[in-house]
């Protein structure tokens, strides 16, 4: 029996031996400079071609030999043959992803139809994708634009559908659209990534904060990315439970000297998250004046939040990825949070769940007269003058257009609760803006029984919005509109010029009587562009997404005040024209509310 244990404990210690190293330290490539920020994809000429499958040499089977003396002059010798590895996980037919069709919404649920992109030019729209400056004018042309980069539909002609995907995804990240870029992204089985895929792939997991996000990509990155691979495969290898591994790679990076400072760095910070390596990490921010995607994602990831500095420098898609990094505070995300509602990015019930989480969160104490408690009044207060009161407090934000438009999106509910009367007529334009930003179109329209009673300052601001903005508007008519225009005082009468395009472009009063107004007042609606063409000729082609993008390029303004006048009228013409009333409608009136 003795001998028989002995026996057994050699052969556990030999198939010990046999056992294959399950990790390496990866080797780095030498050319590693610092991470660049966020760049853009270069256009992939190829077609898809899914990554070969290649399946790892299995090792011979491992021999060992071992001798115990059971007796005098008696020897047993053990043969030990461990099995083959298994073969490499193969996803059945029904697991695998149509890399042709990627999306997350139903095109026909979202006002698009089945043919989103009908017979358009797939590099045609790449090219104006990839161009477009972003913010965009409005906020609901922002949201319209979003929905159709995710729809689930087929690729236009003349594109790799992989690289569709991935210039959807690039553009919604520009647009600080982090989360639907991921979504787009993940929505593709990484054999099929071609080299710009693999690139967005990247910025999304750091727009996401999100360094695990990386070590899919990092079989791809050789290409694309070799001046950081050397940090993804070290922080890969830490969150992998791999920290001797991941510090060598680090070390090893060090050495090198292309890559240091903060991006070194915060790359050895994750590893430190990631896995105990005993090392403390120092991140100095005084030398760094700008932020970019890398230094972004990595400390956030880290629950670390950049300067305020730098934070204040940042543009507004980047404040949009802040407001919804997981790690961060949410007290310390609401001004980020504000701006992305400002865009689009958020809804406006999802303001209002962001300052209702704060204040769940604040001690009772020091709630009075926060934005917190202020809102909890719009919407519960007594009675509707202390409704109304709060109200106004959370309006009185004019610190730049996107806080302006946050406010109206974090009271439209609490608005679409005052009871309509003329006697509010200093109310009732910014409500009526609030309840549109919100898209309650239908509670708007109870105002218009009040607007006769309104002096017309007040009068003509709510008579614009609820003409343009409402299903049903009473009371359009040429002597009316030409009222609004001799009251207009706005520079150069540029809120006449958008109320006649938007009226015009919603077949709310003829286009002979938009001409004779244009010419009588000299409203710049007609002119005419290469641009007007294009987006005329996809809305007779039924392209609603086409008509989007091409709206997207058009709407390329710092705001409505900038935005010509003849834009607003094909952009919502078109929209009208290709099934999409209730986009065509908001952007209308939200072009009045904001210029």
């Amino acid at each position: 029996m003795q001998s028989a244990a002995k026996a057994l404990l050699l052969a556990g210690a030999a198939a010990a031996l046999a056992i294959p190293a399950v990790a390496q330290v990866q080797t780095t490539t030498t050319n590693t400079p610092a991470p660049a920020p966020a760049p853009s994809p270069a256009p992939s000429t190829g077609a898809a071609t899914p990554a070969t499958n290649t399946s790892p040499a299995s090792p011979s089977p491992s021999r060992s030999t071992a001798e115990e003396t059971v007796g005098e002059g008696e020897t047993v010798e053990l043969e030990l043959k461990m099995p083959p590895p298994p073969p490499p996980v193969e996803y059945p037919g029904f697991a695998r992803r149509d890399p042709t069709l990627v999306g997350a919404l139903d095109p026909r649920q979202i006002g698009l139809g089945e043919r989103v992109w009908g017979a358009a030019s797939g590099p045609f729209l790449e090219t104006l994708m990839r161009r477009m400056d972003t913010p965009l004018a409005s906020r609901w042309l922002h949201i319209a634009l979003r929905n159709a980069l995710i729809a689930e539909a087929k690729a236009p002609r003349g594109v790799n559908p992989v690289d569709w995907a991935a210039e959807r995804a690039w553009l919604l990240l520009r647009m600080g659209e982090a989360d639907a870029a991921r979504m787009l992204v993940t929505g593709v089985d990484t054999n099929y990534f071609t080299p710009k895929m693999t690139q967005v792939a990247l910025q999304s997991a750091l727009a996401t904060s999100d360094p695990a996000g990386i070590c899919p990509l990092t079989k791809h990155m050789g290409k694309t990315e070799q001046q950081i691979l050397p940090l993804a495969q070290a922080m890969c290898s830490a969150l992998e439970g791999e920290p001797a591994s991941a510090a060598a790679q680090i070390d090893s990076a060090r050495r090198r000297g292309k890559i240091g400072g903060i991006d070194l760095s915060l790359a050895q910070k994750v590893v430190g998250a990631a896995s105990d390596t005993g090392r403390a990490v120092t991140i100095e921010w005084e030398p760094v004046d700008a932020l970019n995607a890398w230094r972004f994602g990595l400390s956030t990831a880290t629950a670390m939040s950049p300067p305020d500095r730098l934070l204040a420098s940042a543009t507004p898609q980047l404040h949009a990825w802040y407001a919804r990094a997981p790690m961060i505070p949410l007290q310390a995300r609401l001004n980020a949070s504000r701006m992305a509602t400002g865009l689009g990015v958020f809804s406006s019930q999802a303001l209002v769940d962001i300052y209702s989480l704060i204040y769940d969160a604040t001690d009772p104490n020091d709630l009075s007269g926060t934005d917190a408690w202020q809102l909890r009044l719009a919407f519960a207060g007594r009675d509707q003058d202390i409704r109304l009161d709060s109200i106004r407090k959370l309006l009185d934000n004019k610190a730049n257009p996107l806080q302006r438009e946050a406010s109206r999106a974090l009271v439209a509910a609490a608005a679409a609760r005052i009871v309509p009367s003329a006697d509010l007529q200093e109310d009732a334009p910014e409500l009526i803006a609030a309840m549109l930003a919100g898209g309650l179109e239908k509670e708007a329209a109870e105002w218009a029984s009040a607007v006769g009673g309104m002096d017309n300052k007040y009068a003509d601001r709510c008579w614009a919005m609820l003409s343009l903005g409402t299903a049903n508007p009473d009371g359009v008519m040429a002597g009316r509109v030409s009222s609004f225009i001799d009251r207009d005082e706005s520079e150069g009468k540029k809120r006449s010029a958008l109320l006649v395009a938007g009226l015009a472009g919603l077949g709310r009063i003829d286009l002979a009587t938009a001409a004779r107004l244009n010419r009588k007042f000299g409203l710049g609606i007609a002119r005419s562009s290469r641009w007007t063409a294009l987006v005329d000729a996809a809305a007779a082609r039924g392209q609603s997404g086409s008509v989007l993008v091409l709206s997207g390029t058009g709407f390329q303004a710092s705001g409505f005040g900038q935005l010509p006048s003849s834009h607003l009228f094909h952009s919502v013409s078109a929209l009208k024209r290709t099934g999409q009333d209730f986009t065509a409608r908001m952007i209308a009136a939200e072009a009045l509310s904001r210029a």
